[in-house]
């Protein structure tokens, strides 16, 4: 009798081993696939980058774009590569990481899947501040030339007002928020109101603007990655980087919102204080990086999606992944828009809007709840 119960326990202890074992195994195969797809997405992100940077209105042999790339050329091949192509691609990199990264955290902070910059109405606003520009303080122009191109006489009296108004949009919702308390409801209705305040403003300005001045409004607004400079690329990378260290620094602070607002608060999480700056450091990514290239839409919102279909929901790798698959998927959308009907280079603002609105309700068809 007291063997059966031997055996008996020990059986017991076996399944228990080879059970623990097995989720143990389970664990490790998922975290595997979770660490090759972010080796995956920064090898395509690198071949992409060599793609982009071949294609164009003038061809370039890859071999010529790696030699000007390490400095073996000094012809008109690096002079295009360095002078044009190279600056475009930084930023639809940069760009894209701190779009794709702002939507993550705003949805993993909002518990919301439709949290991100452009649906919380900051793109909105920067456009509105961008419109005050060019009609009240009158920073836009149309050329005369042989294209009759639409131009901006100072850019950066734009920028900075795009900027401002985003960020007071930033601080409304902040302040509500902790005024009501930071729910992720508080926050995204407020969000909503105030993108439809300053769409309704910018709809004024354009009625009240003339020829020229709707032009340059309708300009801007077309998202461009080819409008920055150098200095505005560093402007950019100064803000987006830490940022993005910022995000990654909370990420075991997201996971435990994750698990909703108690659980997170018995972990020992500040859930108010986590919530509130988190949103003002994606929110401030947003407005800067909207007032130097205009409204690009659906990155901040489709990334996140995507990235959590594959790979679930982690915020260890869901964050990393988000900067690297929105770097890819700004990127391609500018290559796309600059040889798509070429010579003639789109706004990739329109062509992430045409490519992100039915791969959205693909993912809300096909996707599962992670909320």
């Amino acid at each position: 009798m007291e063997d059966l119960k031997n055996s008996n326990r020990k059986d017991k202890e076996w399944r228990h081993m080879s059970s623990k074992e097995s989720i143990l195994d389970s664990y490790r195969a998922h975290t595997k696939k979770k660490v090759l797809f972010v080796l995956i997405s920064m090898t395509l992100l690198f071949l992409m980058v060599i793609i982009s940077i071949s294609v164009g209105s003038v061809r370039i042999e890859v071999s010529k774009v790696i030699a000007a790339l390490i400095g073996q050329d000094d012809g008109i091949i690096s002079t295009i590569i360095w002078k044009i192509r190279i600056l475009r691609v930084i930023t639809a990199i940069v760009a894209g990481l701190g779009l794709a990264v702002s939507g993550a955290a705003m949805q993993s902070i909002l518990r919301n899947p439709l949290g991100s910059p452009f649906t919380l109405g900051i793109s909105h606003s920067a456009a509105f501040g961008a419109a005050f520009a060019i009609v009240v303080l009158g920073v836009g122009s149309i050329q005369s030339s042989s294209v009759d191109a639409v131009i901006l006489n100072n850019p950066y009296i734009i920028t900075m007002c795009a900027f401002g108004f985003s960020l007071v949009a930033t601080f409304i919702i902040i302040l509500l928020a902790k005024y009501k308390g930071a729910s992720p409801e508080t926050m995204i209705l407020t969000g909503v109101a105030i993108g439809s305040l300053f769409i309704a403003g910018t709809t004024a300005m354009e009625y009240f603007a003339e020829d020229v001045q709707l032009s340059s409004i309708i300009f801007w607004t077309f998202g461009d990655v080819g409008r920055t400079s150098w200095s505005d690329i560093w402007i950019i990378a100064a803000v987006v980087i830490p940022s993005a260290i910022y995000f990654l620094y909370n990420m075991w602070n997201y996971n435990a919102l994750n698990c909703g607002e108690e659980t997170a608060k018995s972990l020992g999480v500040n859930v108010e204080r986590v919530r509130i700056g988190g949103m003002l450091v994606a929110s401030l990514v947003t407005a800067l990086i909207v007032s130097f290239i205009g409204i690009i839409g659906f990155i901040g919102l489709v990334v996140p999606h995507i990235v959590r279909k594959i790979i679930g929901g982690d915020e260890r790798y869901l964050i990393p992944s988000s900067c690297i698959i929105g770097a890819i998927l700004l990127l391609v959308s500018d290559t796309a828009a600059r040889t798509i009907i070429s010579p003639i280079v789109l706004p990739v603002g329109i062509l992430t809007s045409f490519l992100g609105a039915p791969l959205f309700i693909y993912l809300v068809i096909k996707g599962r709840k992670y909320w």
